[in-house]
């Protein structure tokens, strides 16, 4: 019991500070005076990178673990409505070059893959493969909600997620943590960090509040990365061979109207040297160009975006942000945890930045070690599971470049070359000529990108594969009739009965959503 872990010490605020006191304060702490208690130390002089707003579904349960309404996080945190993304322009760069990558599922995915009837019957049937397997694209489409005022919190018609402005969240869940969940917030500078004779970190010197123990340290300290590389010396494994993208370009638009549609989905717009993401908040749209310095200018791709947005961003200022592609060697060392930037960074062509954060909290959150015999092993589990997914999240964002059609500039060309594609993509889509992506074909029980979001890639992209020769019993081909026409039943149902994105999310400013 001497080395029993009571104390959790975060370095580092922002939305990966504050969600893991929020989520380790919420499932461990209570009034018992030999209960964890959890502590975040942030310095006033370091900001937040301050620009991702896009979440994954997993929000959802984050927000619910932690306790917090949904309606006060639509209100106080500028935040709408996702169900996917639009890829523009990533196949062959002509003006009707488009795909959607929905949150729902393929229909009865459980029970059947519509992949291979869907390319039987594609001479026939002229909808794209996320319009026949689903009604989400069309709800994008057409700007409708996935859910309704009646509807309760976090329940939806359609799964979904959120935009919302990482300023304004990470200030929610501060004050959430401090006034509800009793989390001991610190604002000072790190001088230095003190190690004891076994390696472990014993505790963190600051320039006002002096020295801070603590049992478990969660290096949340950005791109900084003060402990698990400052003090433990792991090195940082790029990537930058396969994803070329290392600077964004962020720039916040104004609409030209008050009640201009809200976009319920991220456009992906590719550009020359890489793509510009769009995302609605209720009031602004967040946009920028993530591209490759060896294939355009600063100043070009300045040009790009603000070419893209038109003259209502005319007057807005842009941020520029390197990206360095990549993750640690390894993530949980002795008693310190690498969460966020620390942990790694990919460019957010899949809105994975908070999700990964959740990842890894969750981990820590739900199976906090009670001593150091038990942290050890966990640490040995974390470090495999994260190793896992950044090879599988590196190898799914590379899958948007190598499909790709385009030759019509360096960067596309150069993102088709054999050598900047993993061995195990290579190898997986060579497989997926003659066999749909399955559930088969991924080792890890809770993939990050399972085999849906390979489906809606793949297809999407005229992906060029053959399954006609596959044989299915008469059975299936009737269900899977069946399922289509279901489909397109509930593509028209839901489109006409949810509500427009911006009409709902006046609606819950003004009276709110009912409470679970």
């Amino acid at each position: 019991m001497n080395n029993r872990i009571k104390h959790i010490l975060i370095v580092g605020g922002g939305s990966a500070g504050w969600i893991a006191a929020a989520r380790i304060a919420a499932k461990n702490c209570t009034d018992d005076p030999d209960s964890v208690s959890v502590t975040l130390v942030e310095s006033a002089a370091i900001g937040t990178i301050g620009v991702g707003e896009g979440t994954w579904p997993t929000m959802r349960n984050t927000l619910k673990k932690i306790g917090i309404s949904e309606t006060e996080f639509i209100r106080q945190c500028d935040g709408a409505f996702k169900q996917g993304a639009k890829f523009v322009g990533w196949t062959d760069g002509t003006p009707q070059d488009g795909y959607y990558h929905p949150l729902n599922p393929p229909h009865a995915a459980t029970q059947i893959d519509l992949s291979s009837h869907w390319m039987r019957a594609k001479n026939q049937n002229s909808l794209d493969f996320a319009d026949a397997v689903d009604f989400q694209a069309a709800l994008c489409e057409a700007g409708r909600a996935p859910k309704a005022i009646t509807t309760p919190e976090y329940g939806g018609m359609a799964n979904y997620a959120y935009h919302l402005d990482a300023v304004k969240f990470a200030k929610l869940l501060r004050d959430f943590c401090v006034e509800k969940l009793g989390v001991h917030h610190i604002v000072d500078d790190i001088t230095a960090v003190n190690q004891s004779e076994d390696g472990y970190i014993a505790s963190i010197e600051t320039k006002l509040h002096g020295t801070i123990g603590g049992d478990l340290f969660l290096d949340c300290s950005g791109f900084a990365a003060l402990m698990i590389e400052g003090v433990y010396g792991v090195p940082f494994v790029p990537c930058n061979d396969i994803l070329f993208a290392d600077h964004a370009l962020a720039l916040q638009v104004p609409y030209e109207r008050e009640d201009a549609p809200v976009a319920t989905h991220t456009i992906s717009t590719a550009q020359d040297a890489g793509w510009i993401w769009d995302i609605g908040l209720p009031t602004r749209r967040g946009t920028g160009y993530v591209y490759s310095s060896n294939h355009t200018s600063h100043d070009a791709a300045e040009a790009t975006l603000r070419r893209y947005v038109g003259a209502v961003g005319a007057e807005g200022s842009t941020r520029r942000i390197k990206i360095r592609a990549g993750h640690r060697e390894t993530f949980w060392v002795k008693n310190c945890v690498a969460v966020g930037l620390s942990n790694g960074f990919l460019e957010p062509l899949e809105a994975s930045a908070l999700m990964l954060i959740e990842t890894a909290v969750d981990f820590v959150a739900d199976r906090l070690p009670e001593n150091r015999e038990a942290m050890m092993i966990l640490s040995k589990q974390f470090n495999a599971a994260f190793t896992h997914h950044w090879e599988r999240i590196i190898e799914f964002l590379k899958l948007h470049y190598v499909l790709t059609k385009r030759n019509d500039t360096a960067f596309w060309r150069d993102n088709v070359r054999p050598s900047s594609i993993p061995e195990g993509l290579k190898e997986r889509l060579e497989l997926w000529r003659y066999h749909p992506p399955s559930a088969q074909d991924f080792s890890y029980h809770k993939e990050i990108f399972s085999w849906p979001s390979y489906q809606y890639v793949m297809h999407g992209m005229g992906f060029e594969a053959n399954y006609t020769a596959r044989s299915s019993s008469g059975h299936d081909e009737q269900f899977a009739k069946r399922c289509f026409a279901a489909v397109a039943q509930s593509r028209h149902r839901t489109v006409a009965e949810m509500p427009m994105h911006r009409d709902l999310l006046n609606k819950i400013n003004q009276y709110g959503l009912q409470a679970v």
